[in-house]
């Protein structure tokens, strides 16, 4: 079966600036772990700022789907939503683990078109929706919607940094352990 060169540029290039960053991954690294000429990257991407923001995109939107298709929806109680949502992220991280770090690591970059930052948005604005309802059900602090969020993806984040370069070693019940410490930093008590 022939690769699809697109595919292998993608899959390099997501390595490469997981790990390196942007500005110290080049084409022609690029090209040379995608077993392909830099002109073949040229062919399916005008420069390496289109380059890592379809790879930008193709990774929040990934993300965003696993979320929408849960089963959060047909939930009232938050605690049970919140696991649901825990649960979504861990499964994202071990199948796309440098897709995680490239989020984390590119999420703010200056290179960041406004389709990027659009798709980002609406990734926020899904957790955001769950943070509000939680709000309002009286079950999650008042603080900015933003801040909750920094809390647990941020620890949640970390966590699988720490697991990825072998600090921590990940178990069912360290996560459990991490879910219910994420959810008591947040709740009212």
């Amino acid at each position: 079966m022939a690769s699809n060169k697109r595919d292998d540029i993608m899959t390099a290039a997501i390595l490469l600036f997981a790990e390196r960053g942007y500005d110290a991954t080049t084409v022609p690294m690029i090209a040379d772990n995608a077993k392909v000429g830099a002109g073949t990257i040229y062919r399916y991407f005008e420069n390496k700022e289109a380059l890592v923001n379809a790879l930008f995109q193709e990774c929040i939107q990934k993300f965003l789907e696993a979320f929408q298709s849960t089963s959060v929806v047909t939930t009232k109680d938050v605690r049970e939503q919140f696991h649901v949502l825990f649960n979504v992220m861990v499964d994202y991280a071990k199948h796309n683990t440098h897709a995680l770090h490239f989020i984390d690591s590119h999420c703010s970059g200056h290179y960041l078109d406004e389709q990027s930052k659009q798709i980002f948005q609406e990734f926020l604005g899904f957790l955001k929706s769950f943070i509000e309802h939680g709000k309002e059900q009286g079950v999650l602090c008042l603080l900015e919607s933003d801040a909750l969020i920094a809390i647990v993806y941020g620890a949640f984040s970390n966590l699988f940094r720490l697991i990825r370069v072998g600090v921590i070693q990940e178990s069912p019940e360290l996560l459990n352990s991490i879910e219910e410490c994420c959810w008591n930093a947040i709740r009212i008590h």
